[in-house]
């Protein structure tokens, strides 16, 4: 460690220096977390509701707390958890990948954790205090309009929503920025690892899908508080306008849950594979492919609606069109596999109940794409399993894994192996115990969102099966807490690169310092640690392998040309401050007081304009290390 570089870019100590950080390693420590905190609260929520519907006529809850159990279970899990998480993989990792000492803007990394944070606690906040959205977690008007939903259970979930996006958007912003101007020299486009490219593909599905939700609740929120009449068709407004902007966010957002799963897919098979990712160009241009086509699929979860017949075909061939740069990626992953040595350690195993959930949630999807089918569907327990068949086998098996994977790298210590192996079992068939009956009940008629059924209509013995599923997952989420919080304490140590990994994040210490590395590499492989050692030359004429001359006593980083990552200049990063923090305080009062009475936009904006401008006044020593930079040759 070099004790001069530790002093520049450490956090501050104390209480103060807690709220203060700006370290990208810390900020992503407490997204991951923060999200899984919120998923083990939203798994609650999902095994009560499957302890009431266990057997017919079941009393344990009443019909008002299962609306809010199951609109905040979904509303947490889709914005609170899974696309959090992976920014908060993303945030952590991106940086080391690609040979950064510092993540972009980071202090709007951290005012962009701060926002994530207190938009969560306000949603668990209300729930607790029987306050909670009860209107489905896409919230479809008129039953969240003022009409059929009065008080301010929607407006709580419609301010959530634009207030904990903020934080989605802003955290795409530093992972775009991160990609193509911090990349350590010779890193170029081509040489960029998978799992960066499919991040960066995730920010920008987010930077382009977002916006149209937040304006999406910002005009629910204005229909209910202020009288406009933005999705009132008696006032000339159209209640379809709501399915077209949500979903047209909702259905990238699949993708930008998936995508990142695909992204451990290509880091960890490679490496317990013992050789390259095969077809490195095909994989990039599937995860492109993904992205774009993503965007052209939202009808589908509308075909139910009077949209025009001709139109639903073109919906129908873009759902189908979209499992094929998926199935390109497959086909990749079993060729690395083929011709590799297989390692079945626990992280693998994940990777590998990826490809039989996967195709299974696949194959559901391209049924629920033909739009007679659909109708027959819709609203049912089917959709419920399809969508968890893609969703936790498309992102959440492989996320546990990249959580074995990477955990090393973070705290510096293994996790057990053998409760790893028995984590994995019990989730891999709880999981499939818990939700393919809900594909029998949804082809038998249940629909979803009921908190009761009667003896007669024969749902009983596959609900309570389900429910016997739900609790095996519960055990085996409570195992992997279990495991990590010993293996934290008295772990193994990890070393540098336990796995023989050929990515950057393994160049360096685990746990990283602050400074992520000591001298900043310079890149010549796809794999540089797969290639001669970066710390020898093979030849006295050969080409350095570390850049030097970055000052040790200002956070200096070296930025990089978008395409080839040549060199460009030296730019001083910001020092840790409060002001983030309490610029999210601001923040989270003008958005959250706003439920309650439009006036608190208009107050509200006088602290988070005051607070701004203190956040981004210039001190005295940034000035004088920018001017010092610029003095330098």
């Amino acid at each position: 460690m070099n004790p001069v570089l530790e002093r520049t870019w450490r956090d501050p100590p104390g209480v103060v220096g807690w709220f203060s950080s700006i370290d990208h390693k810390t900020i992503g420590r407490r997204y991951l977390v923060t999200a899984f905190a919120f998923f083990v609260g939203a798994g609650i929520m999902a095994a009560l509701m499957r302890l009431q519907l266990a057997r017919p006529e079941n009393t344990l809850i009443g019909p008002d707390l299962y609306n809010q159990l199951f609109t905040t279970h979904g509303t947490v899990m889709m914005f609170l958890f899974a696309v959090p998480v992976m920014q908060g993989m993303a945030i952590y990792l991106v940086p080391l990948m690609v040979g950064s000492r510092a993540i972009a803007f980071p202090r709007m990394n951290a005012f962009a954790y701060w926002v994530y944070l207190f938009g969560g606690l306000f949603i668990f906040t209300c729930l607790l205090f029987n306050f909670g959205p009860d209107a489905g977690w896409f919230s479809y008007v008129p039953l969240a309009g003022p009409e059929y939903a009065p008080g301010k259970r929607a407006d709580v979930w419609a301010q959530m929503i634009t207030f904990s996006e903020l934080s989605g958007l802003l955290a795409a912003i530093v992972v775009i920025a991160t990609v193509f101007k911090l990349r350590a020299p010779g890193m170029t486009l081509a040489r960029l690892p998978l799992f960066v490219w499919a991040m960066l593909a995730t920010a920008f599905m987010i930077l382009f899908a977002m916006p149209s939700v937040m304006l999406a609740s910002t005009a629910l929120i204005l229909d209910r508080l202020v009288s406009t009449h933005f999705y009132n068709p008696a006032e000339g407004g159209d209640a379809l306008l709501w399915q077209h902007l949500f979903w047209f966010f909702g259905h990238p957002e699949v993708y930008f849950i998936f995508i990142p799963g695909l992204a451990f897919m290509s880091s960890i098979i490679p490496t317990f594979s013992r050789r390259p990712i095969f077809g490195y160009p095909a994989v990039v241009m599937s995860l492109t492919a993904t992205a774009f086509l993503s965007f052209g699929l939202w009808v589908h979860h509308m075909f139910a609606t009077h949209i025009p017949e001709l139109g639903k075909s073109f919906f129908t061939a873009a759902s189908m069109l979209i499992a094929l740069p998926t199935a390109i990626q497959i086909f990749c992953w079993i060729a690395t596999m083929w011709t590799g040595r297989l390692l079945l350690a626990t992280p693998m195993l994940h990777m590998l109940a990826f490809f039989f959930i996967l195709v299974l949630g696949g194959m559901t999807g391209l049924m629920v794409a033909s739009v007679p089918l659909d109708l027959q569907l819709t609203d049912t327990y089917f959709v419920v399993a399809h969508l968890h068949y893609v969703l936790i086998g498309g992102a959440v098996f492989p996320l546990f894994g990249a959580w074995y994977y990477w955990f090393p790298k973070i705290t510096g210590r293994m996790m057990s192996e053998r409760l790893g192996r028995w984590q994995f079992w019990l989730f891999f068939i709880g999981f499939n115990v818990a939700f393919y009956p809900m594909h029998h009940l949804g082809l038998r008629g249940m629909p979803r969102r009921v908190y009761t059924y009667t003896d007669e209509m024969g749902w009983g013995p596959l609900n309570l099966l389900a429910t016997a599923g739900a609790v095996t997952i519960a055990i085996s989420v409570l195992l992997f807490t279990i495991n990590a919080v010993m293996s934290l304490r008295r772990g193994m140590l990890a070393g540098e690169n336990p796995w023989g990994a050929g990515t950057l994040e393994w160049a360096t210490s685990s746990p990283p310092p602050s400074y992520n590395f000591d001298r900043q590499p310079i890149v010549r492989a796809r794999d540089p640690l797969w290639e001669p050692p970066l710390g020898e030359l093979r030849e006295p004429t050969a080409e350095p392998t570390h850049i030097v001359g970055l000052a040790e006593h200002t956070r200096e980083v070296l930025v990089t040309t978008v395409q080839d990552a040549i060199p460009d200049h030296r730019l001083a990063f910001p020092q840790p401050t409060l002001w983030p923090f309490v610029s999210a305080i601001a923040v989270a009062i003008m958005f959250l007081g706003s439920i309650f009475t439009p006036w608190a936009i208009v107050w509200g904006g006088i602290p988070v304009a005051l607070f701004a401008t203190l956040w981004f006044w210039p001190k005295r020593e940034e000035t004088d290390a920018a001017i010092a930079i610029e003095k330098r040759p």
